[in-house]
């Protein structure tokens, strides 16, 4: 019986980032497509983007594309790299280390106008010069 190691984690996280990345391309293509209906409408529906649930799912995605970049390059090093598959625990671990790394900086970023209303922060926007 398979144990649940590192590869088989590897595959399940990619296959999930690839269809959540694929799940976003198809929101965002209508998305877009309601440009069609005016810019009203769509000024409107871009509102919708600045809600936390909306910025927690920006973050899910920010780190889906994140590991699923990551692991991309790990893939790549298993398939051409001869010593590849002797390593490919220390790897996996080493995409999941530097997304981890990657993804904190953002994650403040998207997260900042959300802590600045929480915790009443002065604001970083400039208001008219």
């Amino acid at each position: 019986m398979y144990k649940g190691q590192s590869g088989m984690w590897s595959w399940l996280l990619h296959r999930i980032t690839g269809l959540g990345i694929l799940l976003f391309l198809l929101i965002h293509i209508v998305d877009i497509s309601i440009l069609g209906f005016g810019p009203e409408v769509y000024n409107k529906s871009v509102l919708l983007f600045d809600q936390v649930i909306v910025r927690l799912l920006s973050l899910a995605l920010i780190a889906a594309v994140f590991y699923h970049g990551f692991n991309g390059l790990r893939i790549m090093a298993i398939d051409f790299w001869s010593k590849g598959v002797r390593y490919q625990k220390s790897m996996f671990i080493g995409v999941l280390i530097v997304t981890i790394l990657v993804f904190i900086p953002v994650a403040y970023y998207v997260l900042r106008p959300v802590l600045d209303w929480i915790f009443h922060l002065p604001s970083t926007a400039q208001v008219g010069h």
